[in-house]
């Protein structure tokens, strides 16, 4: 956003995902999947004092933005960042710090 102002396609790609990040709850669960290669679902629910059922919301909500991919292997599912999204998050939030201050 510092180098050129966003297009309308790029602010509708990601504006869902900002949108997703703005859920305290949500926020939680990608901070605890970016802080390790994969995690079981059962391991997210067991850090949280909500229902099994509003954690499978959330979890869905991160992954139809993108944030998250998801593989099942037998009864239990889990959760792994997607670099690209975070990449592309990232680099629109990097400030240009050689610019000049606009008071």
């Amino acid at each position: 956003m510092t180098v050129q102002p966003l297009t309308t396609e790029a602010a509708g790609q990601l504006a869902p995902m900002f949108k997703a990040l703005g859920d305290p709850v949500r926020l939680r669960l990608l901070s605890l999947i970016a802080s390790t290669d994969e995690i079981c679902v059962c391991d997210l629910t067991d850090a949280f004092t909500l229902s099994g059922p509003t954690i499978s919301h959330h979890l869905r909500v991160l992954r139809e933005t993108g944030l998250v991919d998801v593989e099942r292997r037998a009864t239990w599912a889990y959760y792994r960042i997607r670099p690209a999204a975070m990449t592309q998050l990232s680099a629109l939030l990097a400030v240009n710090t050689t610019a000049p201050a606009i008071a």
